[in-house]
């Protein structure tokens, strides 16, 4: 009885330390989600993107984090005069979205212009004419 408590509280222990068991504790999560933010934001800014482009693009990222990481991002870039660079990926299109736009660029324009209130002069002469 003695020897199996032992070796159970020996296993306790060597397990309590291990990171393998994929158990991870909410501050390990947290950092994990405040680092993720924090390189959003600033790859944002590098790329020259609105803060608010960027939390469009990223809607799961916290949003702290990544105006934390921009703001960061923002002010290194000034600091060391460092231009923003334009991203080289075009943005991806749903086929739905596709279809969409199609149509609207098939779609006959319509007159902007304000439909025209009748001058009351004008009507009264083509009245009186008949």
């Amino acid at each position: 009885m003695r020897a199996s408590s032992a070796l159970v509280l020996c296993a306790a222990a060597l397990l309590a330390g291990c990171d393998m068991l994929g158990l991870d504790s909410p501050e390990k999560i947290a950092a994990a989600r405040d680092a993720d933010g924090r390189a959003i934001g600033g790859a944002c800014r590098h790329a020259g993107r609105a803060i608010e482009d960027c939390y469009a693009l990223n809607r799961k990222a916290d949003r702290a984090a990544v105006f934390a990481g921009w703001r960061d991002m923002n002010d290194y870039m000034r600091e060391n005069k460092i231009e923003s660079v334009a991203p080289q990926l075009t943005a991806q299109v749903t086929p739905g979205a596709k279809a969409a736009d199609e149509k609207a660029d098939t779609a006959p324009v319509a007159d902007k212009r304000p439909a025209r209130s009748p001058d009351p002069a004008k009507a009264k002469t083509k009245g009186q004419e008949s």
